[in-house]
């Protein structure tokens, strides 16, 4: 069983940048792909980036290109999510979570974590 544990959230100002870790119990986390996922209230959770197992593939949500970066050090069992530029609608809750493929449908992922809350203000 794998377990995950996001951090690195809080609040920001409008512009401000934070780096979210994931960290993954267990050996198994460098054969996993891994995405981020986020959520607001009301609203579905959406597809935020993935990464291949090794991290050599990078996948982004389009509006979130430029700004996002998604890693990886498998040395580590963490992830990350890097986000710059932050504006208001990027608050939400933000998930991490390990599937057999990096994909934008959160159905393909087996583990999750319990979220770290992202909130930005203006």
């Amino acid at each position: 069983q794998v377990q995950l544990v996001e951090s690195g959230g809080g609040s920001v100002q409008s512009g401000g940048s934070l780096r979210l870790s994931c960290a993954a119990s267990g050996p198994i986390f460098s054969t996993y792909a891994m995405g981020w996922f986020r959520q607001t209230p009301g609203r579905e959770r959406e597809f935020v980036a993935t990464i291949s197992p090794t991290g050599t593939i990078t996948y982004y949500r389009d509006s979130l290109k430029g700004r996002f970066t998604i890693a990886r050090d498998n040395a580590k069992n963490t992830g990350y999510l890097q986000m710059n530029s932050l504006q208001p609608e990027d608050t939400a809750v933000y998930y991490c979570a390990l599937g057999d493929i990096g994909s934008a449908v959160e159905e393909e992922y087996d583990y999750w974590g319990r979220g770290t809350q992202v909130t930005v203000s203006s």
